[in-house]
Order: structure tokens, then C-alpha cells, then sequence
């Protein structure tokens, strides 16, 4: 149960909060006068960003199709070298290998704008998709009253093209007081990014804020906490014999993985959010041979990052303990994304976000508590202390679907305006 703070503890925490909302007011409207200009300019960049859009979605780019995304990866640099940028398209051999990475990993495009200023801020979202070549011919981009369809475009083609607009619109802007201005597109998220976390996570190390352009779902929440996700896989070797005529000269592999999960069972931590279930198993070749093999494999959600390390460490030495002397046991454990967890830094952005927002007459929800899947944002934020803001993107739905992804139209300019504003007003030093 979590215990109800003393009245003193709260007092230092509310006056920064009023101070903090202050400065924020002042903020607004020391910047009344330009808001119009980024906001004229955002209303005009909608029809290039559709057509940006319609661009990424006719060009398939499954994580692991190569072809595809080599392909999607020029398309992109080709836009961002227009924008004046200094363009890579990167190959990786940094790969961190996952039980299901396969032989290659897709290029990453980064590009990096310098400016005149001092603050380094950081735009990722990546190009590859969950779908199979050959699918587009079902989901191709359309547009249907207020929402675009199409394979791929809300996870994440269209952060991908927010991000290209965004860096569009300093320019028509003539905006260059940040000291960088880094973008990293990357092509293998959906695969837990085996090729491009190390890069993520050095690129991110130095930056004053990082924005990933993920979609804001439904109600377009930004978030600032993420579960990690891990898997364990369990291996048993034992001995095959005859079940009927000399059982006793195998060891049943079947019998020691029963033992090892259940003494696995109670792993989890649920009211700390660190979550451990065996959901696969698989043992035996044939009802009458003891079987010689066994194996299984768990789902694990963490909200701190060490949580997995302390996991981990339970799981090695709960196996050191066999039903079956015999038997040989061995388990791995992988972290197949850390959890992205929310820091001050990067409460006061995203509450900055809310006040531009209001600008628009609109309001913006903050989400702190870890929800869903895990994503690149929690890579970025492994070793840097700035802000880190998840849900930057078009709000929309149907992610992995076959036929029903699709973004609102009417949350394009919102999001170009506070992507716009929030490079402005953090290179300025408006929000420290």
C-alpha cells in the first residue's frame, strides 16, 4: 500500500509547482507574438506532411525486409539533405542478438543540423513496420473524413514525417538557436531494435531533450514511463529411455522443468510492477519415450531498470536447485527493451507541453505511469539526465492491424506546432 505523505514534504513540492506554472505563464507570453507565425506555418505544412506520408506508406519496409528498408531509409535521407542537414544512412554490426534477431538488421538515417546556440535535442522514430511484404495491396494510403489509412502510418510512418515537417518548418522559419538538432530514424523497433539500442543510447547520452515521435494513441497523451519488457528461456537436458520398459535408465527432462517452474512461480512483484510468466513450454518427442529435452519460455515486465538485473539473478540461482541431479539446466535471460522511467527533466518538458497546448485552446494529458509496450525511448534514456518525452506523434489507432491503422488528421497541426515549439523554446532557454 503506498503511505500518504506528511503535510511538510509537500510544501517545498507546491511552491515549485506554483513557481514552475508561473514561468510558464510568463513564458506564453513572452512568445504571444510568434505563436501566430509557427501556427500559420503548421496549418501550411499539413498537405506536404500527408504527401510525405502517402510516400512512407507506399513503400513497404517489414523489419526484416532489407530491400524495402534500404529503400525507405533513402527516401528519407534524400528529404532531410534537401533540409540542409549533415546525412548518414548507417549500417550496424553492433548487434545485440535477441532469440529472434535475425541474420541482418535494417540501416539506421541519421542527420545532424547545427545551429548557433547551445542545447542539443534529439527527434527519433523508426520506418520499419510489423508487416509482411506484399500487404500493402490491403491497407494502402487513403483518406476517409477525418482520418488517413494505411499500412504502417500510425507505427510509426507518421513520426517519421512529423519529424521531416517539424525540421521543415524551423527552416521556413529560419530557426537555428539550438546548438544540434540530431535526428535518428531507425529500422528494426519492432524487433526490439537489436541493431541500432547501443546507438540510440550513445547518441541520447549528451542531449538536453530527447522527443520520440511514437503516436500519442487515442486521446494523443504524451508519456514519460514505459514497461521494459524481458524474456526468459529455460532449457533442461535429461535422458531418453523406454517409458514402458526402463523408464529408470533416462532422466525425464519433462518431470525437472515442472520442478524448475514451479519453484519459478512467485518471481513476480506485482505491486512493484516487475512481472514474470511462463507462457510456452514444450517437451517429448513421442508418448512412450522419457523425454530428454525440455523448454520454456517467459514473458517479463519491469518498470525499473533494475529490477531485470535483480530478476535475473533470482532466476540463475533458483536453477542451481534440480528435482533431478542428473539433469542439466541452464536458463537465459534477455532484455529485450529496459523500462523507460519518468525523471524531472522530463516532467517539466512535458509540462511545458501542456501550456503550449493551451495555447490552442486545447489540453494535453501527461501519462507517468508506465502503460502498454515498451519503445526506443527507454534506450535514449538509459544513460542521459535530460528529458526524455515518449507520444510526440499523430494521435490514431489499430497498430499491427491488417486493415484498420489509421491517424486523425486534425492532431497534424497540434503536433507540428508543439514539436516546433518545443526545439524553439528549449534552444532559447525559455524552459531550462
Amino acid at each position: 500500500m503506498q503511505r500518504l505523505p506528511s503535510a511538510r514534504p509537500l510544501v517545498r513540492p507546491l511552491i515549485a509547482s506554483l513557481s514552475l506554472a508561473f514561468a510558464f505563464s510568463f513564458a506564453s507570453a513572452v512568445h504571444a507574438a510568434p505563436v501566430a507565425e509557427v501556427h500559420a506555418l503548421a496549418q501550411k505544412e499539413q498537405q506536404p506532411l500527408l504527401d510525405t506520408l502517402r510516400d512512407l506508406v507506399h513503400i513497404e519496409s517489414g523489419s526484416k525486409d532489407i530491400e524495402g528498408l534500404n529503400q525507405i531509409a533513402d527516401r528519407i535521407a534524400s528529404q532531410l539533405k534537401q533540409l540542409g542537414g549533415t546525412v548518414e544512412v548507417l549500417q550496424t554490426s553492433d548487434i545485440y542478438r535477441l532469440d529472434d534477431t535475425p541474420e541482418k538488421v535494417g540501416p539506421a538515417v541519421q542527420a545532424v543540423f547545427k545551429g548557433s546556440g547551445t542545447k542539443k535535442i534529439m527527434l527519433i522514430a523508426h520506418m520499419d513496420t510489423v508487416y509482411l511484404k506484399g500487404m500493402l495491396k490491403g491497407q494502402p494510403f487513403r483518406i476517409e473524413g477525418d482520418k488517413a489509412y494505411g499500412l504502417g502510418i500510425a507505427d510509426d510512418k507518421q513520426g517519421v514525417a512529423l519529424i521531416l515537417h517539424t525540421v521543415a518548418l524551423l527552416q521556413k522559419l529560419n530557426f537555428k538557436e539550438y546548438g544540434t538538432l540530431t535526428v535518428l530514424i531507425n529500422g528494426d523497433e519492432e524487433i526490439s531494435s537489436p541493431g541500432w539500442r547501443s546507438t540510440i543510447t550513445r547518441v541520447a547520452a549528451d542531449q538536453d531533450a530527447v522527443f520520440s515521435f511514437e503516436g500519442g494513441g487515442t486521446d494523443g497523451s504524451l508519456r514519460l514511463a514505459t514497461s521494459g519488457i524481458g524474456a526468459a528461456y529455460l532449457t533442461v537436458q535429461g535422458k531418453a529411455s523406454h517409458a514402458g520398459a526402463k523408464p529408470e535408465d533416462g532422466v525425464n527432462a519433462l518431470y525437472e522443468l515442472s520442478h524448475q517452474l514451479l519453484q519459478m512461480k512467485d518471481l513476480s512483484k506485482t505491486d512493484e510492477g516487475l512481472k514474470l510468466n511462463w507462457t510456452v513450454s514444450k517437451a517429448g518427442t513421442n508418448r512412450n519415450v522419457i523425454p530428454a529435452e525440455a523448454t520454456a519460455q517467459a514473458d517479463a515486465r519491469a518498470l525499473r531498470v533494475a529490477d531485470f538485473d535483480g530478476l535475473e539473478k533470482n532466476l540463475q540461482e533458483k536453477v542451481k536447485t534440480r528435482l533431478l541431479p542428473a539433469s542439466k539446466v541452464d536458463v537465459k535471460f534477455e532484455v529485450r527493451r529496459p523500462p523507460l522511467e519518468a525523471n524531472e527533466a522530463s516532467r517539466r518538458v512535458a509540462g511545458y507541453g501542456k501550456v503550449i497546448y493551451q495555447e490552442l485552446g486545447m489540453s494535453l494529458n501527461v501519462v507517468e505511469k508506465a502503460t502498454g509496450g515498451g519503445t526506443d525511448a527507454a534506450f535514449a534514456a538509459l544513460k542521459t539526465k535530460g528529458a526524455v518525452v515518449e507520444g510526440m506523434g499523430l494521435s490514431g489507432y489499430g497498430a499491427h492491424s491488417n486493415d484498420a491503422e489509421y491517424v486523425q488528421l486534425n492532431t497534424i497541426v497540434p503536433r507540428l506546432y508543439l514539436a516546433t515549439r518545443m526545439v524553439m523554446d528549449i534552444s532559447r532557454g525559455v524552459l531550462k
